[in-house]
């Protein structure tokens, strides 16, 4: 396991020698040391990651040649992919076919990009239909420059992978900064990019708190572009200070995401993905689909069969086979989510199921899958994002009732729909205001396609040909036709 900052193709000691704790969440123990990166740190990366943009030539290299690079790292990433999951369990806690999954899907979203980025060379521009014939004009693309990137500890290899495959395909450098309880598999990631041979500066990793290594991205004035993923109320601070340089930002936020099951769906096909909608990565989803609103004729059947099949659920040590639900990720996690359950309590909801810590669990952030009736619609267990294994759910009798429920809400992440009628369902994906949309099942994410939110759930969009432009400018090129005349003040 690595411990240093990854700075300008070099492993470096944090400028002060200070270290934190790496804590596994499924026995509470420190099982390693990583850097706590200062500000002094974090200016030694961002240094780094200029020079390699403005005088190194990493975005005068054509799309081909990053390309390999990219995919190197895509091909370094799955020759460890068993090593490089197992860390994510003990630094995360998720489950381990669950980790091996992320691990895949982060090297494939490296695939992704490097296909992208060969394309950039056989579409380097686009050109301009003028009004006027003495004018011809173009538009090109360009890497924004330095990229800052910050990314959360549900998904740390993965949300690593979405932010800095498509900042290297489009030509910029980036300075990243995993978050301080899951750092483990950003820098074995730091690790595979410089066995790849990737120019110095080009890719650099400080690990560190938000409140020191994180606010020194965002301070910084040589960073062009900020990429973060997690809570609203950081995002609106980075948004804040993001304004006082014009920084390019691209945020990904909180949900609290709604999934309208109608009468004529199928009941275990429901309860399957409503459980995969809420349990998977024990609830730490920012899309999860953690509202659920059932049509009253099927209401009653489906809660319960919700509630047999959640206490079925296996929980333990990630790495234990057949485990499904792995402890949360942190002792602050924990306790913010069981909060969040005695308040929902408070407020007048109903335990279904779940909502304490399991039997036999003395150690570890371990808490039973919990299913919530009768949340009052303005208790924040119905309203704010709890990120933990917590779901929610209510009858409705009407579409159009479903579709006000669905929608009352700041959020906008994403939201799904179950339904055998193949024109409803449409209708009412149509309806919802979110950003991503399911029709008969929930999570499901591809590398291809956009993701990100309406509202207070972000701006921007990552994946697909969406997140390459994230990272990219638009320059228009006009030239004048050779041998005309202006004669505007010269006749």
């Amino acid at each position: 396991m690595r411990s240093e900052l990854y700075i300008d193709g070099k492993w470096t000691a944090a400028s002060s020698g200070a270290m934190f704790d790496v804590v596994n969440p499924a026995t509470e123990e420190v099982i390693h040391e990583v850097a706590a990166a200062t500000a002094k740190d974090v200016d030694l990366a961002v240094k780094a990651a200029r020079r390699a943009f403005d005088k190194d030539g990493w975005p005068k290299l054509s799309g081909a040649q990053r390309a390999k690079y990219l995919r190197a790292i895509a091909d370094g990433i799955r020759a460890r992919q068993a090593e490089i999951a197992r860390l994510e369990v003990i630094d995360n806690g998720k489950p381990f076919p669950e980790a091996d999954w992320d691990v895949a899907d982060a090297a494939g979203c490296f695939d992704f990009y490097a296909g992208l980025a060969e394309q950039f060379d056989n579409n380097p521009e686009e050109p301009i239909a003028l009004a006027d014939a003495r004018f011809t004009s173009k538009a090109v693309k360009e890497p924004i420059g330095v990229a800052g990137a910050i990314i959360p500890w549900n998904y740390p290899l993965l949300m690593a992978a979405w932010k800095v495959a498509p900042a290297l395909a489009a030509g910029c450098t980036v300075v990243l900064k995993p978050a301080e309880v899951t750092s483990l598999t950003a820098l074995e990631l730091a690790a595979i990019a410089d066995e790849t041979g990737l120019p110095p500066g080009v890719l650099n990793i400080v690990t560190g708190s938000g409140s020191v290594a994180g606010q020194a991205i965002i301070d910084h004035r040589q960073v062009d572009k900020l990429a973060f993923t997690g809570s609203g109320p950081v995002g609106s601070k980075i948004m804040a200070a993001a304004a006082r340089d014009i920084k390019r930002v691209s945020l990904e936020l909180g949900g609290k995401s709604p999934f309208v099951v109608f009468d004529d769906a199928d009941i275990d096909e429901a309860v399957e993905w409503i459980m995969f909608g809420i349990f998977w990565n024990q609830g730490q989803v920012c899309s999860a689909t953690s509202r659920v609103l059932v049509q009253q004729g099927i209401y009653d059947r489906l809660l319960a069969r919700l509630v047999e099949e959640t206490k079925k659920i296996r929980i333990g040590n990630g790495l234990e086979e057949g485990v499904l639900l792995g402890p949360l990720v942190s002792r602050r996690q924990h306790e913010q989510v069981v909060a969040a359950i005695e308040a929902a309590k408070a407020a007048g909801a109903t335990v279904a199921c779940g909502g304490k810590r399991p039997e036999g669990f003395e150690k570890g952030y371990y808490l039973e899958p919990t299913i919530l009736t009768e949340a009052p619609l303005e208790s924040d267990a119905w309203r704010e994002e709890i990120f933990g294994p917590v779901v929610c759910i209510r009858p409705f009798a009407t579409e159009e009732e479903a579709i006000e429920l669905a929608n009352d809400s700041r959020f906008g992440l994403a939201a799904a729909v179950m339904s055998k009628d193949d024109v409803r369902a449409e209708r009412v994906a149509s309806a919802f205001r979110a950003g991503i949309v399911w029709i008969n099942c929930s999570q499901p994410t591809f590398t291809e396609a956009p993701w990100g939110g309406y509202k207070e759930s972000g701006i921007g969009r990552e994946l697909g040909r969406w997140g390459l432009e994230n990272y990219l400018e638009t320059k228009q090129i006009t030239r004048f036709a050779t041998g005309e005349k202006w004669g505007w003040y010269l006749k």
